[in-house]
């Protein structure tokens, strides 16, 4: 197939492009170039899908598109450019669009979406971003036609070349050893997806005739799993000790990320619907996804430091003791 990435500079368009040129096809990325570079083998072209006429460089007919666009006018200006000589076109949309994230175990058919949001700028905020992304799912299936558009909604993912940094914490944090800070409860819903899964699954969606909303995730685990998968990947022994949100909550300690935080943590049971959703479709529709354990041993190859911890995205060293000191003296 000729392939079309429209990014293909950074995490999933880099793991597109790279599995595809391994499969034996063509690939073509386009991007402004300034966030990263495109795997060796792949063409590039540089554009600005800002600008209506930015995609006129693209020239000819191609088998496959995929866009992981969050701005609304990129997809709209992409439909001018492409939607007459592109076979299937998949938009990497993301679970952020869907309006009820406290009910467990929803599905992609018929799950309620957020409002569009046409104008708005989805590096505002996460509802903002999710508002936006409805506006591309509706843009890219009116412009490319619903029965050969693809919207994946991808979940959290992760591995090798995650600029995010949420998951790289645990894996970071799993190598040391130790008695690990583990947030809320063993038997609480996690889900990933790493990230070469999830462009396998992107790059067999042509031939396979996907069409329409899939959750692009991997079946829910426990966080108890989750960090069994973390240590087992890591070849360490850990000592988990299990600290309620509350205490959490009332010591500053953030969820999800940033600073302070332990990422991949939400509060409950306002969020206990955003790791635990029902993705029995997308595995009937051909998702596969490898052992958590797998993904965590090439995600820890991947660092030059394993012992490091991102201040930026997580607890420091310091600040997990602390709070480990604290939780015992209650």
């Amino acid at each position: 197939m000729k392939i079309l990435v429209l990014g293909g500079t950074v995490f999933l368009g880099r793991a597109v492009a790279r599995q595809a040129l391994a499969a034996g096809h063509d690939v073509l990325c386009a991007a402004r170039g300034e966030s990263g570079e495109p795997v060796e083998g792949a063409r590039f072209v540089r554009v600005d899908r800002d600008d209506p006429g930015g995609l006129a460089a693209l020239q000819g007919e191609f088998d496959a598109v995929v866009d992981v666009a969050r701005h609304p006018h990129h997809v709209r200006h992409a439909v001018a450019a492409l939607a007459g000589r592109a076979g299937h076109y998949t938009l990497v949309s993301s679970a952020s669009v869907y309006a009820d994230v406290a009910t467990p175990h929803q599905r992609s058919a018929d799950a309620p979406l957020l409002p569009p949001d046409y104008e708005g700028d989805p590096r505002a905020d996460a509802e903002t971003y999710g508002r936006c992304k409805v506006a591309c799912e509706r843009l890219a299936a009116e412009g490319f036609g619903a029965d050969r558009t693809f919207l994946l909604r991808a979940g959290l993912i992760v591995g090798p070349e995650d600029p995010t940094g949420r998951f790289d914490y645990w894996v970071r944090r799993a190598a040391r050893g130790g008695e690990v800070l583990a947030p809320g409860t063993p038997g609480e819903a996690v889900q990933v997806i790493d990230v070469r899964d999830l462009a396998e699954w992107i790059i067999a969606a042509p031939a396979n005739g996907l069409a329409g909303a899939l959750d692009g995730i991997g079946a829910p685990m426990t966080r108890q799993e989750f960090h069994d998968g973390l240590a087992a990947g890591a070849g360490v022994t850990q000592s988990l000790t299990w600290v309620d949100q509350e205490f959490l909550a009332e010591r500053g300690v953030a969820p999800w990320s940033g600073p302070r935080s332990l990422p991949v943590w939400l509060p409950l049971p306002e969020y206990a619907g955003f790791l635990s959703r029902d993705v029995s479709a997308s595995i009937a529709a051909g998702l596969r996804t490898r052992p958590l354990a797998e993904t965590v041993r090439d995600t820890l190859a991947a660092f030059r430091d394993a012992a490091h911890i991102d201040v930026n995205n997580g607890l420091g060293i310091d600040e997990e003791a602390e709070l480990l000191r604290q939780w015992h003296a209650r």
